[in-house]
Formats: C-alpha cells, sequence, structure tokens
C-alpha cells in the first residue's frame, strides 16, 4: 500500500493542500474554544447628561463593561473643547472599579466651566489602566464612545 504523501509532484501538491485544509480546519476549531485567547469586549462611554452646579458643570457618563474583566484602575485623560473649538479645560478622570459584565453611572465635575460652552469632550487616552493581571497597555483601543447630547464624546 503507498502512502497519501508519497512520491510524485502531483502527489506532494495533494498532499500539501490536504495539510493546509487540515491545519485551517484546526485553527478555526480551536480558535472559538473556551480557554483560548479572544480578543477584549469593548468598553462603552456614553455622555449622558450635562447640568450645570454652581459654577461648573457636572457631567453623567454611562460606562458599560460587557466583558469578564474587573478593572481596580481606569483614568482617563479627557479635554474639553469649548464651542469654537478651543481646549477650554483637561481633566483626570477615575471611572474604577468597574465590575465586570456591568454597568455604571460615574459623574464628575468640570470645574469652572458652563456647560452651554461646551463643544465637546475627547478622551484623549487612557492613562492607567489595571485589571487582575496587572496594568495594561494600550486601553484607549477598548473603548467606544457615543453621546446623547449636542456636545460629542470622541476618541
Amino acid at each position: 500500500m503507498l502512502p497519501i504523501c508519497g512520491g510524485g509532484v502531483q502527489r506532494s501538491l495533494t498532499c500539501a493542500t490536504i495539510g493546509a485544509t487540515r491545519a485551517l480546519a484546526l485553527a478555526l476549531c480551536c480558535w472559538a474554544l473556551p480557554g483560548w485567547a479572544e480578543p477584549p469586549k469593548s468598553i462603552s462611554l456614553e455622555l449622558n447628561k450635562l447640568e450645570q452646579e454652581g459654577g461648573s458643570c457636572r457631567a453623567y457618563l454611562v460606562i458599560a463593561n460587557p466583558g469578564t474583566d474587573a478593572f481596580s484602575a481606569f483614568t482617563l485623560d479627557f479635554v474639553v473643547f469649548d464651542s469654537s473649538g478651543t481646549i477650554a479645560r483637561r481633566l483626570a478622570i477615575e471611572l474604577a472599579p468597574m465590575r465586570p459584565a456591568k454597568t455604571i453611572v460615574k459623574v464628575f465635575d468640570i470645574p469652572q466651566t458652563a456647560c452651554s460652552g461646551i463643544g465637546s469632550i475627547l478622551v484623549n487616552d487612557v492613562m492607567h489602566c489595571r485589571d487582575a493581571s496587572g496594568d495594561l497597555a494600550d486601553c484607549v483601543d477598548r473603548i467606544s464612545t457615543s453621546s446623547k447630547l449636542p456636545v460629542a464624546l470622541s476618541k
């Protein structure tokens, strides 16, 4: 009996095709198995409400963490622009603790700022991000932004 991947050009091509097909099938099968690395789910930030509180503007953020990671640190670098596009303020906002599969509301004040003068808010970066495995890099890539207001929230 001849081996499947024996001599000859035609047999070698057939063997290579079968091998590549098997490798692809195995990779696709195992990629979806529990325990294999999956990309992190997006953490959504929604600017939900702004209200004037004395000389400050109070902002309400709705944060949804649909993934399985809990965060003990998640500090945002926010840049607030006025309605003409000029930078008005820069703030560091701590969102943690953030539990997995949980939606929360964070409230923070933008000091010495009228809500009516805010044109947009930029998530400039995630300054510090930590889960159970330790400090993480590139957490800004995990964020999606939206706004229920005429004031845009972007990254």
